[in-house]
């Protein structure tokens, strides 16, 4: 079974050609905590997607993709928001486009704690308001809204893989939480 988002832009590089740049270089990469916010900017609940491993496991994660050539962060980010949580997903994107951090993937363990077993990636990580209607797509099964609380809890966290369960604690870190 392949879990795999289909490429909309599949004259971008064969999977042959992928797998190759994946050996060789870093591949940069955009992630997106969606949330929702109270009037005042607080952030009120985390949008998790759930997804199914090639191996039939079931893990939680954000939304997330490459850049392409020639494409903006920004650019990039709405393309990966609007396939994962569709059309009406309404994202605020800031005007400043500072993340909340820069996380690097390595495909074995290593000193960031975050792994990615296809690449060495780099992935610029936001905390993005939606305010629309969320329908998920593409390879997610469902996207669950909850509470920061919720959310940063052992359970939830057990569900994460490759150390992302650390960048939700880093993203809601960055919103005022866990201080």
């Amino acid at each position: 079974m392949n879990v795999r988002t289909p490429d909309p832009y599949p004259g971008w590089l064969s999977e042959e050609d992928l797998h190759e740049a994946r050996q060789r270089l870093p591949m940069v990469y955009v992630e997106a905590v969606p949330v929702r916010c109270d009037p005042l900017g607080y952030v009120t609940e985390v949008g998790l997607l759930l997804q199914a491993t090639p191996e039939g496991q079931m893990v939680r994660t954000f939304v997330s993709g490459r850049v392409m050539y020639r494409e903006t962060i920004r650019a990039a980010l709405l393309r990966h928001l609007e396939k994962d949580l569709g059309p009406m997903a309404l994202p605020q994107l800031p005007p400043s486009l500072a993340p909340f951090t820069v996380a690097e993937y390595f495909p074995s363990p290593s000193q960031t704690g975050l792994t990615d077993e296809r690449q060495h990636a780099v992935a610029l990580a936001y905390l993005i308001p939606v305010t629309g209607e969320c329908d998920p797509r593409q390879d997610a099964l469902e996207l669950s809204w909850l509470t920061p609380e919720e959310a940063l809890s052992p359970a939830v966290y057990a569900e994460f893989s490759g150390g992302r369960g650390d960048l939700l604690r880093q993203a809601l870190a960055s919103a005022g939480w866990g201080r």
